[in-house]
């Protein structure tokens, strides 16, 4: 059942995506505002209950709905359950057409326009940043987002699912990394505005939910491209990005791909309050080893991620298979 709910919803999804702004994102960001202005007192024992509140809430109701439609109706109604759920949480088309929209420019020779562009995307000033930068936070910016929007997602998913949890894993990642980026980006200027010990448990609890996650998308990249050197610079560089997780995921990409990531950081620009979803900014790194990042090296990403998908597909449907017939 969970390949079948992870093969419609990724069908669904390429075919019609959602927009950023639609009513299940605007739901929730109703829902995180109202429990964080409820219960943030700036304690860090209330903190850890907002944080429970916020993410536990929708991921039990998820879960509960899953199980009453299994139980009273069956396994099929159960799956097209699924199937919304991770409708809601996946988002390749939400991320995708930002990378797709630079790569055409740079091809076209636009580079001012790619500047631009990603410049929109993740809100920050990108000034006159040289093509060879440009590309490599355009791959490094594309791989967060891919991890984050679609691998972290079907890591918890499969996960919970095979113990019975039905979608809740996928709701338990895409709260977590919403609630996290949403405090981080309040401040005293806002009027939903959160305490420093809601930003603190937000960014504890992310790093400790997507810790697993990033260590899966991390070996899968490397199964699926240069396994000695994804593995080799794994172990040897992920230390030099801030981000524990977003290290291992970067420096595995590196070694898949023969590419050269990590650097100086582009800087924040002003806040935008429809853009909730988008990474915080990044901050300074030591670069990897590798070539200097190329145009090509787009092409190389996309053949990554593609085959990572196939890979999790393949897998899901040996296990189903495998269940199915012990």
């Amino acid at each position: 059942m969970s390949f079948l709910a992870l093969l419609f919803a990724l069908l669904i999804e390429q075919a019609r995506p959602l927009l950023p702004s639609n009513w299940m994102h605007r739901a929730l960001r109703v829902w995180i505002v109202w429990v964080s202005q409820t219960l943030d007192a700036g304690q860090k024992r209330l903190a850890l209950t907002t944080w429970l509140v916020v993410v536990g809430v929708p991921s039990v109701l998820t879960l509960v709905i899953h199980w009453l439609l299994m139980w009273f109706i069956g396994w099929p109604v159960a799956m097209l359950w699924s199937v919304v759920v991770l409708y809601g949480s996946l988002g390749f088309r939400q991320f995708s057409h930002h990378f797709t929209e630079i790569r055409d420019a740079l091809e076209a020779g636009d580079e001012s326009l790619a500047r631009e562009l990603l410049a929109q995307w993740k809100h920050v000033s990108v000034g006159s940043l040289p093509r060879s930068e440009l590309l490599r936070h355009v791959i490094e910016h594309s791989v967060l987002s891919a991890h984050r929007h679609v691998f972290g997602v079907l890591a918890w998913f499969s996960i919970l699912a095979a113990l019975g949890l039905g979608p809740a894993g996928a709701v338990i990642y895409r709260m977590s990394a919403w609630v996290s980026v949403f405090w981080q980006k309040r401040d005293k200027q806002d009027n939903d505005w959160v305490s420093d010990a809601l930003r603190e448990m937000g960014e504890k609890a992310w790093h400790m939910v997507d810790w697993v996650p990033a260590r899966i998308t991390a070996l899968v990249f490397a199964v699926v491209g240069n396994f000695e050197e994804a593995i080799d610079c794994w172990r040897n560089h992920a230390q030099r990005f801030p981000n524990d997780n977003d290290g291992v995921v970067l420096s595995a990409t590196s070694g898949a791909l023969g590419v050269r990531l990590g650097g100086e950081a582009l800087g924040a620009s002003e806040r935008n309050d429809d853009a909730w979803e988008a990474e915080t900014s990044e901050e300074s790194s030591e670069s990897t080893p590798g070539r200097a990042p190329e145009l090509a090296h787009f092409y190389s990403l996309v053949g990554l991620v593609w085959r990572s998908v196939v890979m999790w597909m393949v897998l899901l449907a040996l296990l189903t298979l495998a269940r199915l017939l012990g």
